[in-house]
């Protein structure tokens, strides 16, 4: 395996093992409290923000296979000043601050405060925004082959950035904390 795709197959298992035990601490560490997440998101977007959880999960997993498996970097174009590389620094973009929402946002469970809510904030914006680069980045992929593969990669990564971007960045923040 090329050493770029080594890299990214490595921020994905590190960071994605960040993730998952950011998630597995918060939720040890703070029993019963799960709901308290929610903060005030109406039952249906819980709901919805659900089932856009888990389209997002399994479109990470499959946007990864496309490009660690599919990719071939002696022929494929991207259309980045950073080429390939893009993949790892969105990745990393994405997977840090995903492993900080969780604490952050039990620390202003515990204790709020503007500044803790306004980083539990930029986290999800950044996350946003890097799940919208890495979209990008795949779109600037030439050729797009196998074409089923890309553009079921484009599906899971789409589901990422709604997830990410729509329901988390922009719909959750608004529904936690209606007052503010």
């Amino acid at each position: 395996m090329d050493s770029r795709k080594k890299t990214l197959l490595l921020i994905n298992i590190i960071g994605g093992a960040a993730v998952l035990g950011s998630y597995a601490w918060g939720l040890a560490t703070h029993p019963g409290q799960g709901n308290a997440l929610w903060g005030a998101v109406p039952q249906i977007l819980r709901e919805i923000s659900t089932v856009t959880m888990l389209l997002a999960a399994a479109g990470w997993l499959i946007f990864y296979i496309f490009l660690l498996f599919k990719v071939d970097l002696d022929t494929v174009r991207i259309n980045l000043g950073a080429g390939f590389k893009a993949f790892s620094v969105l990745s990393l973009a994405v997977l840090l601050p995903s492993a900080l929402w969780m604490p952050v946002t039990f620390a202003y469970i515990a204790h709020p405060s503007t500044l803790i809510w306004m980083v539990d904030r930029l986290v999800l914006i950044l996350v946003g925004l890097a799940s919208l680069g890495l979209l990008s980045a795949l779109m600037n992929i030439q050729p797009r082959k196998p074409a089923l593969f890309f553009w079921l990669a484009f599906g899971g990564c789409a589901f990422l950035c709604i997830q990410t971007a729509l329901m988390d960045a922009l719909i959750w923040v608004n529904f936690f904390l209606p007052q503010l």
